[in-house]
């Protein structure tokens, strides 16, 4: 996918729920392709069904495209006067068999199922979303459309501060301050908490689907395969996520629960404190098979204080049973001491880290 680079400041803010959309649908699609018995997590309800979830076409006002996917466009957007990121879904109609579009729909309304029941300072906001229909219309700048019934949109918060990806791609010669570190490990560790005490697993932990307000709060964004915990964990089985944030258990197939989470997160947390990606130089079949029967994990650099590389380390172990939850995280991040420093220093600066110059960007 190719970005608005004229409107940079405001495609960094959207991008990430957008970006992998795409995968995501491109799975429902091969699902419904060679396991059309099985059903979707959410059933899909008639279009003539209003849901509580639903928003007011009238009330939209479309503005320019910042992103384009195979599957649709992102725009900005006001909805009742609030700022909003606008997620227009195009299912393609008449180029697809009926069991690819119920799957896409079904994976629309399985991310809206999740999403709008949701509510904390490091979630970012459900607006609303629509469903096509002949009978409804939205403001865009050049006057008044028809939403055609091969059309769903998602409404969000409206985020500036862009990708925490993006931040730490911006950072990744001079570094974050220690203090700064743990309070982006902090907000994201108290959103998957919040999560996971709603029996939600997110399935797709990454800095990617990680956005910045204009306050520098991390909320976690992008609830496109997040599903309700089973309570049989032979329920959750399947490759799902991104690689290099997958925890062993679910590139190897085996049963999952929340844990695959924690183990993102680790992950995450070593992203964060290098600015850096992990296994940058190995293929899929490298990291798959590293991770899953060499123990491979991201190497912690010497400078890293104790009390965080611990944390990582606890969070990415081996077995999901030793791994903590995601409110003893909190705990256990509230306790650094972030008042002495600390954290990665450029090699060209005095006393710099002698491990520094592995993780400088280019």
């Amino acid at each position: 996918m190719k970005e608005n680079k004229s409107n940079e400041g405001f495609v960094r803010a959207d991008q990430i729920d957008f970006k992998s959309l795409d995968e995501q649908l491109e799975r429902h699609l091969s699902r419904a392709w060679t396991m059309e018995k099985n059903k979707p997590d959410f059933e899909t309800p008639p279009l003539n069904q209003r849901q509580d979830w639903e928003i007011d076409p009238s009330k939209l006002l479309i503005k320019a495209i910042l992103a384009r996917g195979t599957f649709g466009t992102v725009h900005r957007g006001l909805y009742d006067g609030i700022d909003v990121a606008v997620k227009l879904l195009d299912w393609g109609e008449g180029h697809r068999t009926e069991a690819e579009i119920q799957s896409l729909r079904a994976a629309f309304t399985q991310e809206v199922a999740v999403w709008h029941k949701l509510d904390h300072p490091n979630v970012t906001k459900f607006i609303g979303a629509t469903m096509g229909s002949s009978e409804l219309n939205v403001q865009t700048e050049n006057g008044q459309i028809d939403m055609p019934s091969n059309i769903c949109c998602v409404v969000v918060e409206y985020l500036p501060g862009g990708a925490l990806k993006n931040y730490l791609i911006k950072n990744r010669r001079k570094k974050l301050a220690f203090k700064v570190v743990v309070q982006i490990a902090l907000d994201l560790a108290r959103g998957l908490s919040y999560l996971h005490s709603q029996k939600i697993v997110h399935r797709d932990v990454k800095t990617e689907n990680m956005l910045r307000d204009k306050s520098r709060t991390i909320k976690i964004a992008d609830f496109g395969v997040a599903r309700v915990e089973a309570s049989n964990p032979n329920d959750m089985t399947g490759e799902t996520g991104t690689l290099g944030y997958m925890a062993p258990e679910v590139l190897n197939g085996n049963p999952y629960n929340r844990k695959c989470d924690v183990y993102s997160f680790g992950i995450c947390l070593w992203e964060i404190y290098c600015c850096d990606m992990p296994y940058p130089d190995l293929s899929f079949s490298e990291v798959t098979s590293a991770v899953i029967r060499q123990y491979l994990r991201p190497e912690i650099p010497r400078c890293c204080p104790s009390s965080l590389a611990n944390v990582m380390k606890r969070c990415w172990d081996a077995n999901p049973d030793k791994r903590p939850e995601m409110d003893e995280v909190v705990t256990m991040l509230k306790a650094i001491d972030t008042s002495k420093g600390g954290g990665m220093i450029p090699g060209d600066q005095p006393q710099g880290c002698l491990c520094f110059c592995k993780h400088r960007g280019p």
